[in-house]
């Protein structure tokens, strides 16, 4: 049951907290677009796969998480609130896991710039598809005509990178990016409803844990089983680690989580697409990249995509 506090914001436009939860969800964005020049620093300084970073990455948040949960008291109250959700908070957990391990493999196979297209811009297609399959109706021209503009600047962008080296299976690499959207679609198509249950830091430690104990068989035991190495005794390597894991992991889906209160998922996901302009601002800053006018433009056109967002922003319903 709602209480007085938790009352919709007047119909017609967003209210304070629904331009709360957009910013929220960019901001989410914005650190996940730190995750692109991060993970190549951390495996070149490690010697470690990007799976094995991953995974570490993993559990680190996940440690952080319980760290802080138990700080406060709250670990045994976690568990309780939890374990009735039980069925979302390991959708979550699992599709957040795969939708990292997805996108890994995508990019290794099909190369940076198609599995940046085809993942994030297959995620908020789907959920318009799946939207509208729902509610048995075409979709609004508003939400459609954003996730065009955010389709075309997608690939306007990665167009621009495409002179790079490609994948050495792309035909499957970009399958498994069609995949790793579709987990990132439904990661926050579930995650939604079970926002508005269960506070932030429950639900991001409980999913964060659940992710990382599907990372870590893959990123730490099949390197185990090949006789590769796991850990690292490079300082270095593990402040990127950490840096990945608590602020990349961790708050940003505490930031999404958060947002996806009173943000519909469709609108989280077009949202969270400030990650690859992000990343591109940082290479360009501090990598030496050159940006191409077809990355302006593919960069302007995600964010005016994202500007339309809060126009027309409404409180999702109780699901």
């Amino acid at each position: 049951m709602r209480t007085p506090a938790a009352a919709p914001a007047t119909a017609g436009a967003p209210g304070p907290v629904l331009g709360r939860g957009l910013l929220l969800v960019c901001l989410a964005g914005v650190l996940w677009g730190t995750i692109g020049p991060s993970v190549p620093l951390a495996v070149e300084a490690s010697g470690l796969g990007p799976l094995t970073v991953g995974a570490l990455r993993g559990l680190v948040a996940a440690g952080v998480l319980l760290a802080a949960v138990a700080s406060v008291g709250r670990l045994r109250r976690c568990w309780v609130l939890a374990r009735p959700q039980w069925r979302r908070v390991v959708a979550v957990g699992v599709l957040t896991a795969t939708f990292q391990q997805l996108f890994f493999v995508a990019v290794l196979w099909a190369g940076v710039s198609i599995a940046t297209v085809v993942c994030l811009g297959f995620a908020p297609a789907l959920l318009l598809v799946v939207g509208s399959v729902r509610e048995r109706r075409p979709p609004a021209a508003g939400a459609l005509a954003t996730v065009v503009v955010v389709v075309v600047g997608l690939l306007v962008a990665g167009g621009a990178g495409s002179e790079g080296p490609a994948g050495s299976r792309p035909v499957v690499g970009v399958l498994a990016a069609l995949a790793a959207g579709a987990a990132y679609g439904f990661s926050a198509e579930v995650g939604a409803p079970l926002s508005r249950r269960l506070d932030t830091l429950t639900m991001t430690t409980a999913t964060m844990v659940v992710a990382a104990g599907v990372l870590l068989p893959l990123g730490l035991g099949l390197p185990l089983l090949r006789g590769e190495p796991v850990l690292t005794a490079d300082l270095a390597s593990w402040g990127w680690i950490v840096y990945l894991g608590v602020v990349t992991m961790a708050v940003a889906y505490a930031l999404l989580f958060t947002g996806l209160r009173t943000t519909s998922s469709g609108t989280a996901v077009v949202a969270s697409l400030l990650e690859p302009v992000t990343a591109v601002l940082l290479a360009v800053a501090f990598l030496g990249e050159r940006l191409s006018p077809a990355g302006v433009l593919g960069s302007v056109l995600i964010l005016l995509a994202i500007a339309t967002l809060g126009r027309r922003t409404r409180e999702p319903a109780p699901q």
